[in-house]
């Protein structure tokens, strides 16, 4: 079970932007000089993993109205409802960035879908001349030809959800595929001129450090240039949270998570990879995953398909979606006095519907496929930036903290989760204990 999309007020049925959005972003303003991305999701599963609450499917939970089949022609009409919805609010055109296709396991559409999908972005918007073009993909949805076939038609980066090189560990989570085949699939990305970056999760129940250690190990040994490891985090409403509560398997402790970090950092760290976000790790900053930096860092970015979020900034909020002084946006509005004040929203969130059936019934219908938007005011704006920011290898502008934030700066330092030296200089960098206290250090710098 997915979880439930957040409450929000409503979209208009066009799917139209909020006017105070386009208020002062020409040509020249931040909206073009700010990058954007797609996101595209592809809700489709061969199976569901017991430990997975994203919005996926499988085939028999669909029924009509929501074929793989016609999956991509559908995802088209909300690519080009996008492009309509951005002209009429007056945003400056901007080529496309960065495009992401996660899911799902995307690669189980055919590749000449996939193909058929950046076009369309392609055609709405254009494509940057260095654009970062991904998909995740699992190693036994793939084949040589299909990889070819996605390079031809311009993807340029492949993230292969390889989780474990341990069958048992493998088992536990459901994934299907040989762990044998993964040099084989990342050579084949290779061959075909794609970029190539492992997931791997750790703190599975029964996992031990060493088998913690053989998957590292299985992943290097491939000479692959990036790397995402992830702490298994056990939502409610999975099938292994049933298992947990039944007491059918035991999670791992946050001591063993912890050491399971500190030994992929380790192990990474030695083998030329460097950590530029909390989970992941890559060898140059050309290896880094642009698209979610850009997430990271506040860009605009649409997603397409059900239960996709998107983010649009005001002229406003600049570089990033928050601002550290007054809010600059022309238009006014009328406070609780009578007075005409500047209007302190810095951005809008919205999301689609989740059920693939429903969102491909409003778009036959020519309606927008979104469930709720909400409007983030500057404190929103500046708590997110924190939050996100943080994360970074970076690190954080501490002018983005409120006064509190700052002043919690120094206790963070003493304790060893910040960087002294960084603090000085007016950043908030993680260290690495401060890395496996992450959550910790941002409840700190955010609390009001």
């Amino acid at each position: 079970m997915s979880p439930a999309l957040p409450d929000g007020e409503p979209v208009p049925p066009d799917g139209s932007l909020p006017a105070w959005v386009a208020a002062g972003g020409g040509a020249s303003g931040p909206t073009a000089s700010r990058g954007f991305g797609v996101y595209l999701h592809v809700p489709f599963c061969s199976v569901r993993c017991g430990y997975c609450d994203f919005n996926t499917y499988t085939a028999s939970e669909l029924g009509g109205g929501a074929s793989q089949a016609s999956y991509a022609s559908t995802a088209l009409r909300e690519i080009d409802l996008a492009a309509r919805v951005l002209r009429d609010a007056g945003l400056p055109e901007r080529p496309v960035s960065t495009v992401f296709v996660g899911g799902g396991t995307p690669t189980l559409l055919p590749a000449g879908d996939l193909g058929r999908l950046l076009h369309g972005v392609r055609d709405a918007w254009g494509l940057a001349p260095d654009a970062e073009v991904t998909t995740e993909a699992n190693p036994d949805s793939v084949t040589p030809e299909s990889l070819a076939e996605l390079a031809e038609a311009g993807f340029t980066r492949v993230s292969f959800g390889m989780q474990s090189a341990v069958p048992h560990v493998l088992a536990t989570l459901e994934r299907t595929h040989d762990p044998r085949r993964i040099p084989d699939v990342v050579r084949r990305a290779r061959d075909a001129g794609l970029q190539v970056s492992l997931d791997l999760i750790y703190g599975t129940p029964g996992e031990s450090l060493d088998d913690w250690r053989a998957s590292l190990d299985a992943a290097l040994a491939t000479g692959v240039d990036h790397v995402s490891a992830y702490a298994l985090v056990v939502e409610a409403g999975t099938k292994m949270a049933a298992q947990v509560r039944r007491g059918e398997v035991a999670l791992p402790s946050e001591d063993d998570q912890a050491t399971k970090y500190e030994l992929a950092d380790e192990l990474l760290t030695a083998a030329g990879l460097t950590w530029y976000e909390v989970s992941n790790w890559a060898r140059t900053d050309d290896d880094r995953c642009r698209h979610n930096l850009a997430y990271w860092r506040g860009d605009d970015w649409w997603g397409i398909g059900p239960g996709a979020h998107s983010y649009v900034a005001a002229p406003s909020a600049g570089p990033a979606h928050a601002t550290t002084g007054p809010a600059t946006d022309p238009t006014t509005v009328t406070d609780d006095t009578g007075a005409s004040v500047q209007d302190p929203r810095v951005g809008v969130r919205w999301w689609n519907v989740k059920h693939p059936r429903r969102y491909a019934a409003l778009l036959e219908a020519g309606t927008s496929p979104a469930a709720g938007r909400e409007l983030l005011t500057r404190d929103e704006g500046r708590l997110e930036q924190a939050m996100l920011g943080v994360r970074l290898h970076e690190g954080l502008d501490l002018a983005v903290l409120s006064p509190a934030g700052r002043r919690a700066v120094a206790g963070l330092v003493a304790n060893g989760l910040l960087d002294g030296r960084a603090a000085i200089a007016g950043r908030a960098v993680l260290t690495l204990r401060g890395r496996l206290l992450a959550d910790t250090v941002v409840r700190e710098i955010t609390d009001e």
